[in-house]
């Protein structure tokens, strides 16, 4: 393994579960700004994958909300990750990155809300901890979209 790979390898399994949604929002973002670049670029299938990697990324993160514990603003989350991916959907192959940029504004927004959460009201924060299993794997999957 590279040293950069190393490198996240180490950040991802050392991160918190707060700390695992940021870098889920990272790969996120990164996958879309690949995604963009394809478009402008005219490679369909390299927006098809990066569009792919972005929706694997939104489905992750909406599958991890725990309703339950994170009440409305857990519910809002989920409205707002089926917005995103209907809106990666409908802008796929359509030689437009309007969707695109629109989902990685959302992104940038949403990242910016997690990691200015204070200490004590990250230690609260349950939103994206359904079970113990999906945090086990949170890793795995942060370092797939990373690609």
């Amino acid at each position: 393994m590279g040293g950069y790979k190393a490198y996240q390898g180490n950040q991802v399994n050392t991160a918190s579960p707060l700390g695992l949604v940021i870098l889920s929002y990272d790969a996120l973002y990164k996958a879309l700004g690949r995604a963009a670049h394809a478009i402008e670029g005219g490679d369909l299938a390299a927006e098809a994958d990066h569009t792919g990697r972005a929706l694997e990324a939104l489905i992750e993160l909406s599958g991890s909300l725990n309703i339950e514990l994170g009440g409305d603003v857990a519910y809002d989350l989920a409205g707002l990750y089926a917005y995103m991916m209907r809106r990666l959907s409908e802008g796929m192959c359509s030689c437009s990155t309007d969707a695109v940029v629109e989902v990685m504004q959302l992104v940038l927004t949403l990242r910016e809300g997690w990691e200015g959460l204070s200490p004590d009201r990250q230690q609260q924060v349950q939103l994206h901890q359904n079970t113990s299993s999906r945090v086990a794997q949170a890793p795995q999957m942060a370092m797939a979209y990373a690609r």
